[in-house]
């Protein structure tokens, strides 16, 4: 399993990483590794306001459906339109050109619940 260092994570299995008011959400290695291969992906659109806890993205599998859930409160700013076309990108690029979506937040400081690269891979190894 891959956990990259200058990221924070999530207990539903999703990655962030903060760039001033921007904030990039996708989903972790461990999380497509156990969705297996995604063959279809539901983004939000853009200007679309999501809450803390909301679900903003449907991530389909030749296993099951997945929910993906918002670690925050914010206004989407970006989708990877990419993955409406090459869904699979979440599984060979989990961290890179598997991102999902970009939010503009108003207070970055508000964000709660996220878990350094140690934490998550300890959550991960607790959850096995």
């Amino acid at each position: 399993m891959n956990i990259h260092q200058e990221l924070k994570y999530t207990k539903e299995h999703e990655w962030v990483k903060i760039e001033g008011n921007r904030v990039t959400v996708g989903v972790t290695d461990y999380a497509q590794e156990q969705l297996g291969d995604i063959v279809f992906v539901e983004l939000p659109d853009v200007d679309d306001e999501i809450g803390t806890g909301d679900s903003f993205a449907v991530l389909e599998s030749v296993k099951a459906a997945a929910d993906v859930y918002s670690p925050l409160t914010g206004v989407v700013a970006e989708i990877n339109e990419d993955l409406l076309d090459e869904p699979a990108l979440v599984n060979s690029e989990p961290y890179g050109n598997g991102w999902m979506v970009v939010f503009e937040v108003e207070d970055v400081e508000a964000i709660e619940g996220l878990m350094t690269p140690e934490e998550y891979s300890q959550f991960v190894a607790e959850q096995e």
